[in-house]
C-alpha cells in the first residue's frame, strides 16, 4: 500500500473531519516529499537527511568543543583551533579535487552504463589521496622543521601531530565522494560530522581519565585516533556498499582527464575551504591563543546557522550532474532556483534564532568567551549573503564552469585577506569579522553574476527568473 495513503488514512481516522480536512493540503506535500520519485523529491528527501546529520553534527561539535575550552582553558584551546584548522585544510586540499571529480563522474558513468569508468575513477581515488597527501606530509614536516623560529614554541610540537592527520583526512574525504556520487547522503556526511568529532571527543576524555594533560597536544593525538578509526571504518562500509551497485570487473582509467577535471575543482574547494577559515588563521598569525579561542567559539555558534548551505550543498551536486546530463534544461534550471530556496529561508531563521540565543551559547565555552557577542551580530550578514544565492559554486563546477568559479573564489580570498591585514590592527576581532562579511557578499555577488551569464539561471533568491537555461 503507498505511504501517502497510509499517512492520509491514519490522520482521518485520528483526527476531527475538520481539522484532517484542514492539514490535507500539509500532509499531500509531506507525502509527495516522503513518497516522491522525482527530482525535486529525491533532492528534498537528500536535503533533509543532509539537514539533519548536520543538525547533530553542528550540536556534537559544539559540544565537543564547549567540554575541550573548558578542560583546556582558552589559551590551550586556541593553540588546538588554529592547528586543527591548518589541518583540515591541508587535507582537504591533498585531494586536489579528485573527491569532487567523483560525484562528477560516478553518475554520469553509470547512466551510461559504462561501469568499467566508474570502477575505474572509484579505484583511483583512494590511491590518489593517499599518495598526494603522504608528499604533502611530508612537505609540511620539512617546512615546519625549517620555518619553527618564525612561531612560538608551543605550537610546534601540536602541528607535528596534527600534519600527521592529513593523510587520514584526505582518505576520509575520498570516501565522503564516494558515498555522495551514489546519492548515499547519510554514508557521506555522518563519518565527518558525527563519528569523527564523536570518536575525538571519547578518546580525549579516556586520554584525561589515564592521566594525561588537557593539553592542545592531547586534544591532537585524540583527533588522530578518532580520524584514523573513522577512515577506517568508512572504508569497510563502502567496500560492501558499492559491491551492491557496481560488481566486480575491469577498471578503465581516464587519470588525465580526471585530474584536468580536478585541478579547477581543487583550485575551487581550496580557495573556498581558506575563504571560510582565513579569518581563524590571520587572528591566529596576528594575535595570541586567546583571542583566536575566542573568535573561534563564535564561529562554531555561526556554524550552526552556515549547515543550511553545507546541507544543501552535500545533497545537490549529484542532482545538478544528473540533470546536466539528461538533457532537461528547464527541469536543470528550476532545481537550481529552487535550492537557493531551500538554502535561503531557512539559513534566515537560524540566523535570528543564534542572535537571540548567541550569548548563552557562547557561555558555554566560559564566562570570557561572551565578550564575542556582539561579533555575532556581524558576521550573520556574511552568512545571509552566501546563503541567498545558494550553491553557486556545486552548479558551475558540475556544469564545467570550474575555472571561473576557481577565479572568483581566489578574487573573495584576496579580498579577505586585504581587509583582515588592514583591519585586525585597528578593530582586533571586529576587524576579522567585518573582513569576513566583505568577502562573502563579494563571494556571493560574483558566483551569481556569472551562474547567470554562463547558464542563464537566476540564483538570487528575490530577483526573478529572467530567461531559460539555454536560451
Amino acid at each position: 500500500m503507498p505511504a501517502k495513503f497510509q499517512i492520509t488514512s491514519l490522520a482521518e481516522r485520528l483526527l476531527p473531519a475538520k481539522r484532517a480536512e484542514q492539514l490535507r493540503p500539509f500532509l499531500l506535500r509531506a507525502e509527495g516529499l516522503f513518497s516522491g520519485e522525482d527530482e525535486q523529491a529525491q533532492a528534498k528527501r537528500s536535503s533533509l537527511i543532509a539537514f539533519a546529520i548536520r543538525i547533530a553534527g553542528a550540536a556534537l561539535a559544539l559540544l565537543s568543543q564547549v567540554v575541550l575550552a573548558r578542560l583546556m582553558g582558552s589559551f590551550e584551546f586556541g593553540i588546538y583551533v588554529l592547528v586543527w584548522t591548518v589541518t583540515l585544510i591541508l587535507g582537504d586540499l591533498a585531494c586536489f579535487g579528485f573527491h569532487t571529480t567523483i560525484i562528477r563522474y560516478v553518475p554520469q558513468y553509470l547512466q551510461k552504463n559504462q561501469t568499467d569508468d566508474a570502477r575505474g575513477i572509484l579505484r583511483t581515488g583512494p590511491v590518489f589521496a593517499l599518495i598526494s597527501a603522504s608528499i604533502i606530509t611530508l612537505i609540511a614536516i620539512v617546512l615546519l622543521n625549517s620555518l619553527s623560529a618564525q612561531f612560538a614554541p608551543y605550537y610546534w610540537p601540536a602541528f607535528l601531530i596534527g600534519i600527521l592527520c592529513i593523510p587520514a583526512i584526505a582518505l576520509g574525504n575520498i570516501y565522503d565522494g564516494t558515498a555522495r556520487s551514489q546519492g548515499w547522503i547519510l554514508a557521506a556526511l555522518s563519518p565527518g560530522y558525527i563519528l569523527r568529532p564523536l570518536m575525538m571527543l571519547l578518546i580525549f576524555i579516556l586520554l584525561l581519565l589515564t592521566g594525561w594533560q588537557p593539553q592542545a597536544t592531547t586534544a591532537l593525538i585524540a583527533a588522530f585516533s578518532g580520524t584514523a578509526l573513522t577512515v577506517i571504518s568508512q572504508q569497510l562500509f563502502l567496500r560492501k556498499r558499492i559491491a551492491t551497485v557496481l560488481p566486480k570487473g575491469t577498471g578503465t582509467y581516464h587519470l588525465r582527464e580526471w585530474i584536468r577535471v580536478s585541478l579547477p575543482i581543487f583550485l575551487i574547494e581550496g580557495f573556498f575551504f581558506l575563504l571560510i577559515n582565513i579569518d581563524v588563521l590571520m587572528v591566529g598569525r596576528m594575535m595570541e591563543p586567546d583571542s583566536v579561542a575566542l573568535y573561534f567559539a563564535v564561529t562554531k555558534v555561526l556554524a550552526l546557522a552556515h549547515f543550511v548551505y553545507f546541507a544543501v550543498k552535500s545533497s545537490v551536486a549529484q542532482r545538478y550532474s544528473q540533470l546536466l546530463h539528461s538533457g532537461d534544461k528547464q527541469a536543470f534550471n528550476d532545481f537550481a532556483r529552487n535550492s537557493a530556496r531551500w538554502t535561503f529561508w531557512p539559513s534566515l531563521l537560524l540566523g535570528i534564532l543564534l542572535l537571540a540565543a548567541g550569548w548563552p551559547l557562547l557561555a558555554l565555552f566560559g564566562h570570557e568567551f561572551t565578550k564575542g557577542y556582539p561579533l555575532l551580530f556581524i558576521l550573520i550578514f556574511g552568512v545571509i549573503a552566501r546563503a541567498s544565492v545558494g550553491p553557486c559554486e556545486s552548479l558551475l563546477s558540475m556544469s564545467g564552469n570550474q575555472n571561473i568559479c576557481a577565479l572568483l573564489y581566489a578574487l573573495a580570498l584576496i579580498v579577505n585577506i586585504a581587509l583582515n591585514i588592514t583591519l585586525i590592527p585597528l578593530l582586533g576581532l571586529s576587524g576579522a569579522a567585518i573582513a569576513t562579511v566583505c568577502a562573502m557578499a563579494t563571494e556571493a555577488a560574483t558566483l551569481s553574476f556569472v551562474v547567470y551569464k554562463r547558464l542563464g539561471i537566476t540564483m538570487f533568491v528575490f530577483a526573478p527568473s529572467a530567461r531559460r537555461a539555454g536560451d
